[in-house]
């Protein structure tokens, strides 16, 4: 069981930027966290709301 976040990533999208979110895995779900202020922590989501979440910025709730 994973208990902190690993395997961080960036968006291919996001190119060289600084200016970007992270996401990393965890034992269920993810976590996100800002490039250009990685000590200042991430918040978790469990995989059910990472899911939800997902599926609203796929679907543009968001726009």
């Amino acid at each position: 069981m994973t208990l902190l976040p690993e395997d961080w990533r960036k968006s291919s999208y996001s190119g060289q930027q600084s200016a970007c979110i992270e996401v990393g895995r965890t034992h269920d779900g993810a976590a996100v966290r800002d490039t250009k202020n990685r000590s200042a922590g991430y918040f978790t989501a469990t995989g059910q709301q990472w899911d939800t979440f997902i599926n609203a910025v796929k679907t543009d709730r968001f726009d």
